[in-house]
């Protein structure tokens, strides 16, 4: 299974440049927040997979014009192919906002989905907007990580952690990826892709948001999610 992910920087080659069948390898693509959602948009339009977000701090207008034909996964666990996939958007506050949270509210969303986690044994992709504090962030507050991230790693394990909001041109020191106690941490700046094995499908998951391959189509086909 291919994964796409996205985040803070439009890429000219999947947008002002794109050419036809350049999305056609990847299965999923997710969005770590401060885009633009007409890009969102087109790249779900212009796929073969579902595309799901969670949101960045300047994802202000989100609710206004939201991104036609993707998903929104902020607070909320959903199962795709297998995949246990965690949303939780936002970044540390550090003024008046939208889409930033304290400390004590980024563990207490995490506290509302102890329920699911246990009930699915786990997750195994994180996706957010900020990094877990000390593992790929900044320090300027602005660009502080979440000690509760880092607390959600240590308890469940996930795979995969996927962040944006650290721009890889802060800084020559910025790694694409990282390890954490097996948990590899990647930083999804404009792009980066990554494989990880198929995974047997269980769909007796009652109330949980499932999410299924879509059949093979053509560019010109619309894009749809199938539930």
């Amino acid at each position: 299974m291919k994964i796409l992910t996205i985040s803070d920087e439009e890429c000219p080659a999947l947008w002002d440049y794109y050419v036809p069948g350049k999305l056609a390898e990847y299965d999923l693509i997710l969005s770590c927040g401060d885009l633009n959602a007409k890009y969102l948009s087109f790249l779900v339009t212009m796929a073969r997979c579902p595309l799901l977000y969670v949101h960045g701090n300047h994802d202000v207008n989100y609710d206004q014009v939201p991104p036609e034909g993707c998903d929104c996964i902020d607070g909320q666990i959903v199962l795709y192919n297998g995949l246990r996939i965690l949303g939780l958007g936002g970044c540390r506050k550090y003024h008046r906002g939208a889409h930033q949270y304290t400390e004590h509210e980024m563990r207490t969303r995490i506290a509302k989905l102890r329920w699911q986690l246990k009930r699915l044994g786990g997750v195994d992709i994180v996706v957010t907007h900020a990094p877990p504090r000390g593992l790929g962030d900044a320090e300027d507050p602005a660009h502080w990580g979440f000690e509760a991230l880092r607390e959600l790693l240590d308890k469940y394990h996930p795979e995969i952690l996927v962040h944006g909001h650290v721009h890889m041109s802060y800084g020559h020191d910025i790694s694409r990826e990282i390890t954490y106690n097996g948990t590899r941490i990647l930083n999804a700046c404009e792009r980066y892709a990554f494989e990880l094995p198929d995974r047997e499908v269980k769909t007796k998951h009652l109330g949980q948001v499932i999410y299924k391959t879509r059949p093979k189509r053509t560019e010109e086909e619309p894009s749809l999610i199938l539930r």
